[in-house]
C-alpha cells in the first residue's frame, strides 16, 4: 500500500503573520506545501490529507484542493480545541490549540496506511521525501511500532533572521531515536550552532555540533499511532498542570518521547543532507522565493508544477 502524506496546516503561522500557508513563493504562485506534494508523488505517496480549520475550508479548497483534482487522492480533516475525548472539555479562556500530535489525531478516521506527517509550511526538499517514503513503502504489511523520523542537520536548518524551533536528537548504536527535546532559541552564535539553556530569552548559550540530528517534524508512523495518541492525550488532560496552562501543548515529540522510552515502539533516525528553509519570519521570504527559483532554473522543479 502506498504511504500517504500528513500535511499539519491548521497553524496561523504567528511569527509571520498570516495564512503563510497560502502564500505563493514559487514562478507560478505555488506554495511551499505544492512542492512538498510535488516531491512526495514522485517520492511513490499515493494519498495527501491535510488537518486544517473548519473555518479555512472553503479558501482551502478553491485555492489549494481544486489544483490537485486528478493528480492524487485528497482528503481534508479538521482541527478544532474542542475536540476532546469523552469526559473533557476545553478550559475557559483556552484559544491556542492542543498541539502537534492533537492535529495529528485528527486524521484517525482517514488514515489506514503508513504516513508521512509534516509541516506544511518547511520546505524539505525532494531527498527528505525519497528517504521517508522509502522507509514506509518497505514496510512489512500491517506492521506496528516501527516509526522513523527524518533527521536533519541542525546547521542546514536555520535562519539569518532570528532563532528557530528545533528537536535536538540523539540516537543509539542501532540509528534509533533516544531523545528528541524541543529547543525554542536556536542559532549561529559566533560562528557556532546554539541553544538557548531552558529555551529562557537570557538563557546561556550552548553549542552543538553541526552535524547534530534535529526532527523538522517530517515523522513516518503506521496507523497504530492513533490508538496510542488517542490514550496519551487523555493522561496528557488529566494532569491539572496542562488544564490551568492555556498554552500547553500535547507536541509529537512527546508522544515519540514516552513509546520509544517505554519500549513500546523504535524510531529510526533518517539521515538527510537535505537543507531546509521556509518563511518563519516575513524577512525570510525574499531568499525562500530565490531559492525556489534556483531550484527551477537547475531543473529540480518544472516551472509550473500542477
Amino acid at each position: 500500500m502506498k504511504p500517504t502524506l500528513f500535511l499539519l496546516a491548521a497553524g496561523m503561522g504567528s511569527r509571520y503573520g498570516g495564512l503563510k500557508q497560502l502564500d505563493g513563493v514559487g514562478p507560478n504562485g505555488e506554495t511551499i506545501m505544492d512542492y512538498s506534494i510535488f516531491d512526495a508523488i514522485r517520492a511513490g505517496f499515493g494519498k495527501i490529507v491535510w488537518v486544517i480549520r473548519k473555518d479555512f475550508e472553503e479558501q482551502f479548497r478553491t485555492q489549494i484542493l481544486s489544483k490537485y483534482e486528478g493528480k492524487v487522492a485528497c482528503e481534508l480533516c479538521f482541527q478544532s480545541i474542542d475536540d476532546l475525548p469523552e469526559g473533557f472539555k476545553c478550559p475557559e479562556g483556552r484559544v491556542k490549540p492542543w498541539g502537534t500530535n492533537h492535529a495529528v489525531l485528527m486524521g484517525k478516521d482517514v488514515i489506514k496506511e503508513p504516513f508521512c506527517v509534516i509541516n506544511c509550511d518547511d520546505f524539505y526538499s525532494s531527498d527528505a521525501f525519497q528517504v521517508i517514503g522509502k522507509f514506509l513503502s518497505e514496510l512489512p504489511e500491517g506492521a506496528k511500532n516501527q516509526y522513523a523520523m527524518v533527521g536533519f542537520r541542525v546547521a542546514n536548518t536555520l535562519s539569518e533572521n532570528g532563532t528557530v524551533s528545533r528537536g535536538i536528537c540523539s540516537k543509539d548504536e542501532n540509528g534509533c531515536l533516544t531523545t528528541c527535546v524541543e529547543r525554542t532559541k536556536i542559532a549561529r552564535v559566533d560562528g557556532a550552532v546554539a541553544y538557548r539553556a531552558d529555551n529562557k530569552e537570557d538563557g546561556e548559550w550552548i553549542n552543538v555540533d553541526d552535524n547534530t540530528p534535529v526532527s523538522m517534524n517530517m515523522w513516518g508512523f503506521t496507523p497504530d499511532y492513533f490508538e496510542y495518541s488517542e490514550e496519551y492525550f487523555k493522561e496528557f488532560l488529566s494532569d491539572p498542570k496542562n488544564i490551568e496552562n492555556l498554552k500547553s501543548e500535547f507536541f509529537i515529540p512527546l508522544m515519540v518521547n514516552k513509546l520509544i522510552t517505554e519500549g513500546t515502539a523504535t524510531c529510526k533516525v533518517l539521515d538527510t543532507t537535505s537543507k531546509w528553509f521556509g518563511v518563519t519570519y516575513s524577512e525570510d521570504r525574499p531568499e525562500t522565493v530565490a531559492r525556489i527559483q534556483s531550484l527551477v532554473d537547475a531543473g529540480e522543479y518544472p516551472n509550473k508544477l500542477f
